[in-house]
């Protein structure tokens, strides 16, 4: 069964999009923690982070580092945090999220509902800096 992430990486679903090579794809959350947290994902539809070989593993991080240099660079912050869960949805991808505090990156509090015009807007200014 396709995940709604593969969807977006055909296509079929929207996303605002940040950056991407043949294998892998940033994108905004579309329900983030904080404005300007991004998902990087690979293409290949896998469930588990460790179910990816050791190169692919390897790609995944090293594709995520200038996203994360561009959030930085776009998103008042102190820093980047990472995580991730993989429990949400059954494709692997790791959060990016701008931080001022801990606080920031805790998954149980309520998601902010932005507009797509915001998205769009915060989306535009990651990309402008992407490297």
């Amino acid at each position: 069964m396709s995940s709604i992430f593969s969807k977006i990486v055909s296509g079929d679903i929207p996303c605002h999009k940040i950056y991407e090579d043949e294998f892998h794809l940033a994108f905004l959350d579309i329900q983030p923690l904080v404005m300007g947290h991004v998902l990087c994902i690979p293409k290949k539809e896998v469930d588990y982070m460790f179910d990816l070989s050791d190169d692919e593993l390897a790609r995944l991080w090293k594709f995520t580092k200038p996203v994360a240099e561009a959030i930085r660079k776009a998103v008042p912050c102190k820093r980047v945090g990472t995580a991730v869960i993989g429990l949400e949805v059954p494709h692997c991808h790791i959060h990016l999220v701008p931080l001022q505090n801990v606080g920031d990156i805790n998954f149980s509090k309520e998601k902010l509902h932005p507009s797509a015009s915001e998205l769009e807007e915060i989306a535009s200014r990651i990309r402008s800096v992407i490297q």
